[in-house]
């Protein structure tokens, strides 16, 4: 795990940050200079090949759940890391860009209970599980998922954005990400920017930092 801000035992807040495909944690670091938010302590971990999982997260849940595991439980570890070094579970985020911001949100929906909140840039929840029914265009061809997780989120804020077109990541995803999420009780903020895209957008560095600062 890569390291950056300030040391967590003397922090405002933590910040456990999580890379896409083909990046690595030093890429997604250097997010955290745009927060201009030096009292924030950063930590990210590094994907085994540079990719949490090697398909889709819309992918059936078979060939998600095995690496989906692994990855939770990855940002659980760097979680569990500022904890122990003083930094109260309370003050500490789960974000992430395109494949960790999936992985960010599952996250925050399996084992988030205490946390501050999540943000994903550019992601939606991957599910639990398989639901019924067939292939839906709206899913980019995929079929639907389940949702079920346990406990309450309350307290807790969670960002989503996306833009209408992304090629990663399904609008009707993100929509049934915001329902799930807003059901464990967090607060739940989303923007649709308009147009083909996939990147982190000023929006998003501008809900951070006020978030973050709160």
């Amino acid at each position: 795990m890569r390291r950056t801000g300030a040391v967590a035992g003397q922090a405002r807040s933590g910040l456990v940050l999580m890379h896409g495909r083909g990046s690595n944690s030093a890429d997604i670091l250097g997010l955290v200079p745009h927060l201009a938010l030096p009292q924030v302590a950063a930590i990210a971990p590094d994907a085994p090949g540079g990719s949490w999982w090697p398909v889709s997260f819309l992918a059936p849940s078979s060939q998600m759940e095995p690496h989906l595991v692994r990855a939770v439980a990855e940002a659980g570890r760097a979680v569990q890391a500022l904890e122990d070094e003083g930094l109260p579970r309370s003050r500490i985020w789960l974000a992430g860009f395109s494949q960790g911001a999936v992985l960010a949100l599952e996250a925050f929906a399996r084992q988030g209970q205490g946390l501050a909140g999540a943000f994903g840039l550019s992601g939606a929840l991957a599910g639990t599980g398989d639901a019924t029914g067939g292939p839906d265009a709206a899913l980019y061809g995929h079929g639907p998922k389940r949702f079920d997780y346990e406990g309450s989120r309350s307290g807790s804020k969670v960002w989503i954005s996306v833009h209408s077109r992304d090629p990663h990541i399904p609008v009707k995803r993100v929509e049934e990400s915001v329902t799930v999420l807003k059901g464990l009780g967090a607060e739940v903020q989303s923007l649709i920017y308009p147009g083909a895209g996939h990147s982190v957008m000023q929006d998003d560095i501008v809900a951070m930092r006020r978030w973050l600062n709160d």
